[in-house]
């Protein structure tokens, strides 16, 4: 059945799609084995943008499958409490949503996280999810490597709306977010991910992603990979450093990261520089610009325990 959450009346800005987990923190430190009180929240990479986004303003439409359960309707919740296009969300009765389990650190290493999502409603996602009009009345399509690992059918629908978007004349934004584990094989993964991403106008890879998926080792050997398929920029996270990027036009410059003396959670870093440098470029900003937008809310995700938690409001990242 279909729920739905939100009037679709006006345009949407950004369409994302991909799976919700319900995700449990840690209260303390140590062995999850051993952990017995936890915090939950929401988690997912393409659902974090979706959520900073939203929150600086953007209309925001998410497209994915939940469970007729506790967690798919916490999901719904949050999607409401955020102000995110929940219209082609289906509440899917024959599978669960998933859930994830997360350790707390306190020393800025990467926590651990033990997932639950084998079978989940949102692996489920296919070709027939697609609405073309609601995609369609989207100027943006952001896609993600997570939503594409999940199974061959949720594979099928990134390819799908990849190529309808092109055709509507819509920018797209790819980020790699690389998930192993999820795949058949790394041949496969690197495969299907430069797909998606020669489909894109804007890549967004770690470095250690880019080098995997490319084959190069500099920035601008991974750049240079993709401007060469037909990409317009590429934005490389570089880690401390900050970030590099290079344009079609053959512009290209680093740009420093935000210090950070307290790093609290680093899961959902680069869901934030997602956010920072979408934002900025649907907004017209220059690239250099949006880069060191999203390295500022890459720095403020990190200080906060949960996914989307540190993701700021507009008045928040004026401050």
């Amino acid at each position: 059945m279909k729920m739905l959450t939100t009037a679709h009346s006006t345009p949407l800005d950004v369409v994302t799609l991909g799976e919700a987990m319900a995700m449990f923190v840690a209260t303390q430190t140590g062995d999850l084995a051993e952990v017995e009180t936890f915090t939950k929240r929401i988690a997912g990479a393409e659902l974090n943008v979706a959520i900073g986004l939203a929150r600086l303003g953007l209309n925001v439409g998410w497209v994915s499958r939940v469970g007729n359960d506790t967690f798919g309707r916490f999901t719904l919740q949050q999607l409401k409490k955020e102000g995110i296009n929940a219209q082609q969300v289906t509440v899917d009765g024959n599978y669960p949503t998933g859930f994830q389990i997360k350790s707390k650190t306190t020393d800025g290493t990467d926590p651990s996280v033990e997932y639950f999502r084998k079978g989940s409603a949102a692996s489920h996602l296919s070709a027939d999810d697609f609405n073309r009009d609601y995609f369609g009345s989207a100027r943006h399509l952001h896609l993600s490597g997570v939503a594409a690992a999940l199974s061959g059918q949720s594979l099928a629908l990134c390819h799908h709306a990849a190529r309808e978007m092109r055709a509507m004349g819509k920018t797209i934004s790819f980020d790699p977010n690389l998930r192993p584990v999820l795949w058949s094989s790394q041949q496969v993964m690197i495969e299907q991910l430069n797909k998606l991403a020669f489909a894109a106008d804007w890549v967004l890879p770690g470095l250690k992603e880019g080098q995997i998926l490319t084959g190069q080792s500099t920035p601008e050997g991974i750049a240079d990979f993709y401007l060469e398929r037909g990409v317009q920029a590429v934005i490389i996270k570089t880690g401390p450093d900050g970030a590099w990027f290079k344009t079609a036009a053959g512009d290209q410059a680093a740009v420093a990261a935000v210090k950070v003396s307290n790093v609290v959670d680093t899961v959902g870093a680069g869901d934030g520089f997602a956010v920072g440098t979408i934002s900025a470029l649907l907004e017209g900003k220059t690239l250099k610009q949006a880069v060191q937008r999203g390295n500022k809310i890459g720095s403020l995700a990190i200080q906060a325990i949960g996914d989307s938690e540190g993701l700021p409001t507009r008045a928040a990242l004026a401050e």
